[in-house]
């Protein structure tokens, strides 16, 4: 298992010390993979500013220009690269229930 972020390597790094993560996170550098995926977006202009007023800058975090951000997703691919399982939702709040994913990883 690994996870995939647009956050640079040292965050990444910072996330997996401050919460003793057991797997890898790959830097997604400039959204590449989650642009392939179709499932990245852009923060309209109002969001940049409310975003910024809470003190967060993505394009800091992420060291890429661009506001934008994947949605969240999980999938299981197989050892011949085959995506037997997919679940992404466009409101990062409404996160998959991990074991939801066991469960299929189980069934397939």
């Amino acid at each position: 298992m690994v996870a995939i972020s647009p956050q640079s390597e040292e965050t990444n790094k910072r996330m997996i010390e401050a919460h003793g993560l057991t797997f890898d996170i790959l830097w997604d550098q400039n959204n590449n993979v989650t642009r392939k995926f179709g499932i990245t977006f852009s923060f309209p202009d109002y969001l940049v500013e409310v975003y910024k007023e809470m003190g967060n800058n993505f394009p800091e975090t992420n060291q890429h220009d661009a506001w934008e951000l994947p949605m969240p997703a999980r999938y299981i691919i197989d050892q011949e690269g085959i995506i037997r399982y997919a679940e992404v939702n466009p409101d990062y709040k409404d996160r998959p229930e991990p074991g939801h994913t066991v469960a299929a990883l189980k069934a397939i």
